[in-house]
């Protein structure tokens, strides 16, 4: 198994779990947020569809000022549902899987990602693709406890 497949091999599964939360979530709640300074369900699961697209076009033009100027389709895009929001986001999904499976070996380690102009850090594109799904499994978590707080049933995520 090459390297490229792992990686996308983890951002499926990742996001196969992620899925399973989402649409566990009774739609009448996903407006719900446990205090006034958190983000609604609603807003979670926006800011990971919208953060995968921006952290592609931050490893596409390999810093943060890939984003100057940007048109982000995410921006002014109303929530209407989950599946609404999967089926909006797919194509974009699709974009930057196809793009990790264009990255060589030697790329993961050579290719410096630079966000210090953003107050961020500077990581090899390798370290970059790990933080981008880490991302998305902390905020699976916390979606798991925001769910556990109102009291529904969770989905079995651990198979």
């Amino acid at each position: 198994m090459h390297a490229n497949d792992i990686f996308i091999l983890q951002f499926e599964e990742i996001r196969s779990r992620s899925i399973r939360i989402w649409k566990s979530i009774p739609e009448e709640m996903l407006n719900w947020k446990p205090d006034e300074n958190a983000l609604t369900c609603a807003e979670i699961i926006r800011h990971l569809l919208q953060a995968e697209f921006l952290f592609h076009q931050v490893l596409l033009g390999k810093g943060g000022h890939a984003l100057v100027d940007l048109f982000n389709p995410f921006e002014n895009k109303e929530f209407i549902s989950v599946d609404d929001e999967l089926e909006f986001a797919q194509s974009y999904r699709n974009e930057f899987l196809a793009y990790i499976k264009t990255i060589s070996t030697e790329d993961l380690d050579n290719i410096e990602i630079d966000l210090l102009e953003a107050g961020g850090y500077k990581k090899n594109l390798g370290s970059m693709l790990l933080r981008i799904a880490y991302h998305e499994s902390v905020h699976t978590g916390q979606l798991l406890n925001y769910m556990r707080t109102m009291d529904i049933e969770r989905p079995m995520i651990w198979d």
